[in-house]
């Protein structure tokens, strides 16, 4: 990633003059070296000591300054470490010459005695200064109580992270979730964290049928569960749980016998491809999960005429080590919060829609031995140790009749929220969230290892609190309630108190299932985010002897930070532990919540030094957060994305790219005139980075576009994968474009683009103005 510096001349007069007065205050430190250099100046044994010729040097030495101009330099952490990146950032001004006369001895004497205390003098000035001013290193590394926070963070133990996740999986069997909730709050309390307390809703949630969903062939008349076992008492009675949880949260219910047409993954071109050999009207289509967003994909066969979905993973899309052919998984419609309240908080007197489903489509998961068996497939499905992805032939029939039934029902989930009140700015709010079991829903241990992460850093963290130290920023902790369902507790916590966030928050820092593999550390961070990420990688790599290459995204997640990426705006960051294959394979599939059992997570990390890694580096990046006087987020980086995501085959306006430019420059200028003295301890002011900081929160705001496809961001600076650097609604409006005549969904798309972009070069340019008038004020 390049950084060009700004010239000069591109700064503010008034700045420009802001920054010159400091350099000149600076050459008072170096007073005893430019005294030596005056007394080896050739000529100084006739330097005449005469009043009027003293004063006559005096005036003329200001004048004389060498006032080259400090070049603002873009500095790619975008915290300022100009001391590190520029050794001649303090310029030593050389003076002219003195005029020579005779001297006698006497004088020459007097003179070096002067020299000499004044020698001695600038000597303690420069030791006094250096004691009380910070070291260049803390200066470079931006974090002034780094060694504050690796304190904090070593006593975080992987041994204590274990005992609280085996504590907490314990309690998953109750009927609700207040028994976890009410464990979670009583934690919390006794390691000193303040203001712990629930905040409940009552929601609308879609639940599983008395009896588990059925596919029957009609050529044979065999019926199969989802799991691809025969319908039976017996296979009920074995499996019943996850039978029951094998469905799809707020599909339509009913029965429908109609022929499986084969679409993949369900992409514009497969649906185009089909559509010309078969009438698709009221038929099944047999869909693969993963490459694109379901809730896309549906909205795609919906629109096509389709009446059901057979949803299934391909086990080629998965890791070798994750045998998951005959296992059951539940989905989600919902793309976020109670369904009832759309756009707004489930508080008591609110209005209740009445919306039991979300989509006219029949939808029913089912596990990979079902799909084989409905297209008649051998179990070795291998070649030459290459696996086969299951397809059904397109000159075969295959009738089928799925019932599928479902309940609605109201419930109340609970959220549980901490706070650790800030010390200067308690009024800004990191937040952190975790999420726990959610009655109703399936099986699923993954949860504790999220409550168990959050549970250690807060431990850590209070420890410290009870000997007097708190953060800058407050640090809000949130355990959320109903995610399996789309999200529903941290969607309706935030549309409550949607007024407060958006002017307070700062960042949100998920711990959303921290490990689902364990052979590579994938970060998600917004542009941002992604420097201060990759410090953190890096740092904690050396300390381990292992730097693989850092893998830092800015894409789409499953994840309760949804709504303050999506509505809010807010820089987010997650850590987690994947497998590698899970990374290269399709996107997405994460969507199938397979029910993993506290077996299989201790088998992937059986010391948990792997949660202990994910705590520690999550715990940095909040302490780094909360505690730096000028927020650690990085203004260029956001301009190089955009001007990244331009790039590539799709059609892009002129204006784009030229707008593109201009946020860049704007961007620049404003991290290398703005950003970098706030960040110099010798030139913050506390109202400039009050300021400073302000305009860093609302960075993102800009991006987040009114219309978006099902299942996409609404923040464009998110990508659906890592394989694409485009915007995401771009290439959907230019797949789009190509099946239909007309481009009015592309001129659509492009326009929300270029509007984002010109709102956030605006947005810059808004923040230099302010800056500049401020200092023109001043001066």
């Amino acid at each position: 990633m390049a950084y060009q510096k700004v010239n000069a001349d591109q700064r503010a007069p008034g700045h420009s003059q802001y920054l010159d007065n400091d350099d000149l205050q600076a050459t008072a430190l170096d007073l005893e070296w430019d005294m030596e250099k005056e007394l080896e100046e050739p000529g100084f044994d006739q330097f005449q000591l005469d009043s009027a010729e003293n004063q006559n040097l005096e005036n003329s030495e200001t004048a004389d300054l060498n006032l080259d101009p400090i070049q603002p330099a873009t500095s790619p952490k975008g915290r300022f470490q100009r001391l590190q990146e520029e050794s001649d950032y303090v310029t030593h001004y050389t003076r002219s010459a003195p005029k020579t006369n005779p001297c006698n001895f006497g004088r020459l004497l007097k003179i070096f005695c002067t020299a000499i205390i004044l020698f001695i003098f600038g000597i303690l000035i420069g030791y006094y200064a250096h004691k009380n001013c910070p070291s260049n290193a803390t200066i470079s590394s931006g974090t002034p109580d780094l060694q504050l926070y690796q304190e904090i963070l070593k006593t975080i133990q992987a041994e204590d992270i274990r005992k609280s996740f085996r504590n907490l999986v314990q309690l998953y069997k109750s009927e609700d979730d207040t028994e976890i909730s009410k464990k979670i709050k009583t934690q919390w309390t006794s390691l000193g964290l303040e203001d712990v307390q629930f905040v409940n809703y009552s929601v609308l949630l879609n639940l599983p049928g008395p009896s588990p969903s059925s596919v029957t062939l009609s050529s044979s008349g065999q019926c199969f569960h989802p799991n691809g076992q025969p319908c039976s008492k017996e296979a009920r009675k074995h499996s019943s749980q996850d039978l029951l949880y094998s469905y799809a949260a707020y599909s339509a219910s009913g029965t429908l016998k109609a022929e499986v047409i084969d679409v993949s993954y369900g992409n514009a071109d497969d649906l185009k491809r089909i559509k010309k050999m078969k009438n698709v009207t009221n038929q099944i289509a047999l869909l693969k999960l993963g490459k694109l967003p379901l809730l896309y994909k549906l909205s795609l066969l919906e629109k096509a005429g389709f009446g059901g979905v057979l949803l299934y993973v391909d086990p080629c899309d998965l890791p070798k080590t994750a045998n998951l052919s005959y296992d059951t998984f539940m989905v989600s419609l919902n793309p976020g919060g109670d369904p009832s309240t759309p756009g707004y908080p489930s508080i008591d007197g609110s209005l209740r829609q009445n919306r039991s489903n979300l989509t006219s489509l029949l939808v029913q998961p089912i596990s990979a031995s079902l799909v084989a068996k409905l297209i008649s497939l051998p179990k070795d499905r291998t070649t030459n140790g290459a696996c086969s992805p299951l397809e059904l032939p397109n000159n075969e029939e295959r009738i089928i009749n799925m019932q599928i039934q479902t309940v609605t029902k109201f419930k109340t989930i609970t959220n549980v929220i901490g706070y650790l009140k800030g010390l200067t700015s308690p009024d800004r709010y990191i937040i952190v969230g975790s999420h726990h079991h959610t009655a109703y829903s399936y099986n699923g241990q993954e949860w504790a290892s999220s409550t168990a992460i959050i549970t250690a850093f807060i431990r850590a963290l209070m420890l410290r609190v009870k000997r007097g130290w708190r953060p800058d920023r407050t640090i809000v902790f949130c355990s959320w309630g109903g995610t399996a369902f789309g999200s529903i507790g941290s969607y309706e916590w935030a549309e409550d108190f949607k007024k407060v966030l958006q002017k307070n928050v700062v960042a949100y820092i998920s711990l959303h299932s921290p490990v689902r593999g364990n052979s590579s550390l994938h970060s998600v961070a917004s542009p941002s985010l992604q420097q201060l990420v990759a410090e953190k990688n890096n740092f904690n790599c050396s300390r381990r002897g292992q730097c693989p290459e850092t893998n830092i995204s800015s894409v789409q997640m499953q994840d309760d930070a949804d709504y303050f990426i999506n509505h809010l705006g807010v820089p987010t960051v997650r850590f987690t532990y994947e497998d590698i294959k899970a990374l290269e394979g399709p996107s997405f599939l994460s969507e199938a919540l397979f029910p993993k059992r506290a077996t299989k997570i201790e088998e992937m990390d059986p010391f948990f030094n792997l949660h202990e890694t994910i705590t520690k580096l999550s715990g940095e990046v909040i302490l780094q957060i909360a505690n730096e006087p000028v927020l650690p987020f990085n203004a260029l980086d956001i301009a190089l994305e955009v001007q990244n995501s331009l790039k590539g085959d799709q059609p892009n306006t002129p204006q784009l790219l030229v707008l593109g430019s201009r946020l860049r420059d704007s961007a620049e200028l404003f991290q290398s005139d703005e950003m970098r003295p706030a960040n110099d301890p010798k030139e913050r002011a506390p109202i400039r980075v009050r300021m400073l900081n302000d305009v860093l929160q609302g960075m993102e705001k800009s991006f987040l576009v009114q219309h978006a496809p099902p299942g996409f961001y609404r923040n464009i600076l998110y990508h659906l994968d890592g394989k694409s650097s485009q915007f995401s609604i771009l290439l959907e409006a230019w797949e789009h474009c190509k099946s239909l005549a007309s481009n009015e969904t592309l001129q659509e798309a492009l326009s929300e683009v270029l509007n984002s972009i010109n709102a956030a070069q605006v947005y810059f340019k808004a923040g230099l103005d302010v800056f500049e008038s401020v200092l023109a004020g001043k001066n």
